[in-house]
């Protein structure tokens, strides 16, 4: 039973997997931050673009 408990506390894949889960999480925010600023140029882009397509007619 102690072996057990023993190899139990020197297990390191539970705390491994959750490391990497919070990699995963943090690089999912930061791609999502950076998509909606690119989304926001681009939208600022083509309106900008139509209003001007839309004055020379």
């Amino acid at each position: 039973m102690t072996n057990l408990i023993a190899r139990f506390a020197k297990e390191e894949d539970g705390a491994t997997a959750i490391e990497y889960g919070l990699i995963a999480a943090i690089l999912s925010v930061a791609i999502i931050a950076a998509v909606q600023g690119v989304r926001d140029n681009l939208k600022n882009t083509f309106n900008s673009v139509a209003t001007e397509l839309a004055n020379n007619n």
